[in-house]
């Protein structure tokens, strides 16, 4: 759906291209990840990119033209997508209410005044000290704002690890039917 949107895309260098826009949906550069051998750390943005007035961000459930109903703030492009792709696999399907994904990278670019109109807010960047306490900042700049921890260091993690769990349920399952057909 990203892919298609235009959202999500590799580059020639086969880095993952994370597209940031401001609020109006106009691109103003993107966040990159690289992909390209083993080990592979590079990440950073693409020159030109307007840090202080554009994000990767994306929606889901409700309708097109509903008010955001809840916005799930996370540390990293990979994260807001992962997040979704959990609470998609774990509810069986999208969020019943207009619910928007956003990478925030740096509380000073919070776009603050269009969040402190969302209801419900999770603030979403992980597992470790310095999530915490950036979540922290965020929960004093917008009070209506909940922290939500991933159980593993990050949301990427804990979505591969959830996968592995059910590839696991699924094999147990199919070994006791295989028992049982016997």
């Amino acid at each position: 759906m990203l892919h298609n949107q235009g959202l999500v895309y590799a580059d020639q260098q086969q880095n993952a291209v994370f597209v940031m826009r401001n609020l109006d949906g106009q691109r103003n550069g993107a966040f990159l990840r690289g992909t390209r051998g083993e080990n592979n750390s590079f990440l950073g943005y693409s020159k030109g990119t307007k840090r202080s007035d554009s994000w990767f961000y994306f929606s889901l459930g409700g309708k097109a033209n509903d008010k955001t109903s809840t916005a799930i703030l996370c540390k990293s492009p990979i994260d807001a997508i992962s997040r979704a792709m959990l609470e998609y696999l774990i509810r069986g399907d999208v969020p019943p209410e207009r619910t928007v994904y956003m990478a925030i990278d740096d509380i000073k670019t919070l776009p603050l005044e269009r969040l402190q109109k969302v209801p419900n807010i999770l603030v979403a960047f992980g597992n470790d000290k310095s999530a915490d306490a950036a979540a922290q900042r965020v929960l004093e700049l917008i009070p209506q704002s909940q922290i939500k921890k991933s159980k593993a260091s990050d949301w990427n993690q804990q979505l591969i690890d959830y996968g592995q769990q059910l590839r696991q349920q699924q094999q147990q399952q199919r070994q006791q039917d295989d028992e049982l057909s016997l």
